[in-house]
């Protein structure tokens, strides 16, 4: 009979946290523009597409104009334009990632807030969502594992997630054609500091504290969360920061390539400097192209002059514009800039996984044999060592060429020089290495899989997570972690074992998979061997 009781109870109380509940003058929030009205969701609060700027194309963003009477904010705002709209898909990828790509709009300054309390002056920790995507795509709501609402629920803390401007919208330098221009090729990146401070002033009637933001994002948001901490104008806007899959080694543009590449941009379009302005006039499809060989156009003169290139080779992104960025991400500078900032960085095991574009997932160990010597020349036999001895646990031959090292050297990097700085704030390095059911387990721990984890978003990313109860353990113990580490800058929690600090000596490095290890670093030997000439 007791058990029934508590049975009936727990489903009495799921009902009602299940309710959606929604009013004319329900949920209504005051900002500096005015009135916006949301809706609740299982006892969060939920705000969509909220402006916090407007811009003219190329020109620096400001805040948008005050709004009468109240603003619905229920669904999703617009999204950056893509340089490349997207017209078809992959069938079994696209199952697995299951994308929400929007609608698109030059005017996509907008953002979304969850939270478990509205105007109830509690002062929860702020988390501040930067979606991946490179500098070129993705939007807040490209991929289920983003939404906030369990996050908050989970922590009673208030999630935030922005959109900002992209691609060549976000990063044409055409500060060499006026004043007008003059911030242009970090125009995305002023975005998110607009945003940013949009939090600081109005969070608190969201229930959120602007005294305790903590920034986080994966791949380009990493990126992103990386260019905010190097950035001086954005200092105080935010305490704390996770990197996901997000570190790049390697220096960023300066304004001898972006001029470069405006004046590309120019000659395509036909547009004479004096008449620079017409380009906030051109159809963004014709745009979009021009930029493209404009960027092919200087890569190639840059590979024949023997010029390196950064990351991925050359694309749109932040700059060295000696005003906004005028720090390389990781010089010393930057990292003084930002060495009260506590940081958790880490990756996934397996990110871009050649054996899904290659149709290696069953392959020989003759086979990836043959695959490592193509892509490491004379360093096979101790690549396989090295990648054997780090993982052993990785039995499937194809497993050894998928580990990931496109990100984790940089991850391991950073890492060790911020936490080098004397005196500065804490960071902790983990590897995400559980591998998810799907498809046979074919996308083992593929990049963006433990961004549900963080989010707590299991159900909701079930194509990718396979929504099992393990996966569902592991993301009460991973999101739990990155909310203590949101509210105190420390992620232990007492569902966790020990999670210490990490420095260049100590290597301590959290293993998130179904049973979680804390272990030194295992891959010195196959990072050093395929990082060093």
């Amino acid at each position: 009979m007791k058990k029934y009781l508590i049975l009936m109870f727990v489903g009495i109380a799921s009902g009602l946290l299940g309710q959606l509940k929604t009013g004319l003058d329900f949920a209504v929030v005051s900002t500096t523009q005015g009135k916006v009205r949301g809706f609740q969701s299982n006892g969060v609060y939920t705000y969509m597409g909220i402006p916090y700027g407007k811009a003219a194309r190329f020109e620096a963003a400001q805040k948008p104009e005050p709004w009468t009477g109240v603003r619905s904010s229920m669904t999703w705002g617009p999204v950056s334009p893509l340089l490349t709209p997207t017209t078809s898909v992959s069938d079994e990828v696209e199952w697995v990632f299951d994308h929400d790509f929007g609608y698109t709009n030059e005017d996509c300054l907008v953002l979304n807030v969850w939270s478990n309390g509205i105007n109830d002056g509690k002062k929860r920790p702020v988390m501040f969502w930067i979606h991946g995507g490179g500098f070129t795509a993705g939007s807040s709501q490209e991929l289920p594992s983003y939404h906030g609402e369990n996050l908050a629920k989970l922590g009673d803390v208030v999630v935030v997630s922005i959109n900002h401007r992209l691609n060549v919208l976000g990063f044409l330098d055409l500060s060499a054609y006026g004043d007008k221009y003059k911030y242009s090729a970090n125009n995305s990146v002023l975005d998110m500091r607009l945003a940013l401070e949009w939090v600081r002033d109005n969070i608190a009637n969201f229930g959120g504290d602007p005294n305790n933001v903590t920034i986080f994002g994966q791949s380009g948001g990493g990126a992103k969360v990386n260019t905010l901490m190097a950035m001086p104008s954005a200092k105080g806007l935010f305490h704390k920061a996770i990197n996901q899959s997000g570190a790049f080694r390697g220096n960023i543009l300066g304004k001898s390539v972006t001029q470069q590449i405006s004046a590309e941009v120019l000659n395509e379009l036909g547009i004479a400097t004096s008449n620079v302005d017409e380009i906030q006039k051109v159809p963004y499809e014709k745009l979009s192209a021009a930029s493209s060989v404009a960027l092919r156009k200087v890569a190639e003169k840059m590979r024949n002059e023997g010029k390196s290139m950064p990351g991925f080779g050359l694309s749109w992104g932040p700059s060295l514009d000696g005003d906004l960025l005028p720090y390389d991400m990781l010089s010393e500078e930057a990292l003084q800039l930002s060495k009260n900032i506590p940081l958790i960085i880490g990756t996934t095991i397996t990110e871009f996984m050649p054996s899904i574009g290659l149709n290696m997932l069953k392959a020989t160990k003759e086979e990836v044999r043959a695959y490592v010597e193509k892509t490491y020349p004379g360093k096979t036999d101790k690549y396989l060592e090295y990648a054997a001895k780090a993982w052993p646990d990785h039995v499937r031959p194809s497993d050894l060429m998928d580990i990931d090292l496109r990100f984790r050297p940089g991850a391991v990097y950073q890492a060790n020089v911020k936490s080098a700085v004397s005196g500065g704030a804490p960071v902790y390095m983990y590897i995400f290495d559980w591998q998810s059911p799907v498809l046979d387990g074919k996308y083992k721990s593929v990049h963006c899989m433990e961004i549900a984890f963080a989010f707590n978003t299991i159900q909701r990313t079930r194509n990718m997570t396979g929504g099992t109860p393990e996966a569902q353990k592991l993301a009460d113990k991973v999101s739990m972690a990155w909310i203590n580490f949101a509210r105190t800058g420390n992620p232990n929690h007492k569902g966790l074992v020990n999670w210490p600090a990490y420095n260049e000596k100590n290597t301590s490095t959290m293993h998130f998979n179904n049973v979680c290890k804390v272990m030194p670093q295992l891959d010195k030997e196959l990072i050093a061997l395929v990082t060093n000439p």
